[in-house]
């Protein structure tokens, strides 16, 4: 159970990554939007729903696999907070591309209250639950970006 635990939360490896583990693990993310995307967006939001669970709870366990809080090896949360970015957004390059970018930006600089769950919260659910912030904020400039660039 051990090692499904960090598969999953390093989704599949990447979190190993000696640098911009958090980086890194968000590109891995895009194959699997890729996947959802074609879904109606009631699926794709039971579909993120029943993963922000999941990820709560292999962010949980491989903190104490790992004995590390919010370790960087843990990028399962940025595959939700990615997937929270492109939700209802129309498929294109154009826009997982930018997806990526404005995450990034939100996950990185941490606008409240990312910040104060980041800091408060001290389980699987702080740790998954800043970027599920980071990702509605970089949802709703790419509801922006999408009206712009259409």
């Amino acid at each position: 159970m051990n090692n499904f635990i960090k598969i999953l939360a390093t989704w599949w490896g990447t979190g190993y990554s000696p640098v911009a583990s958090g980086t890194v693990g968000t590109l891995a993310a895009i194959p699997l939007y890729i996947i959802l995307a074609p879904f109606s967006v009631s699926l794709y939001l039971t579909t993120l729903i029943a993963f922000f669970f999941l990820s709560c709870w292999i962010s949980g366990r491989a903190e104490i696999i790992f004995q590390e809080k919010d370790s960087g090896k843990i990028v399962i949360d940025e595959v939700i907070g990615y997937l929270v970015t492109m939700t209802a957004i129309p498929y294109s390059w154009k826009y997982i591309i930018a997806g990526f970018i404005l995450f990034r930006f939100f996950d990185i600089v941490k606008i409240q209250p990312a910040k104060w769950v980041d800091q408060k919260l001290k389980n699987g659910y702080g740790v998954v639950l800043d970027d599920v912030v980071a990702g509605i904020y970089a949802w709703l400039c790419m509801l922006v970006v999408v009206r712009v660039i259409k």
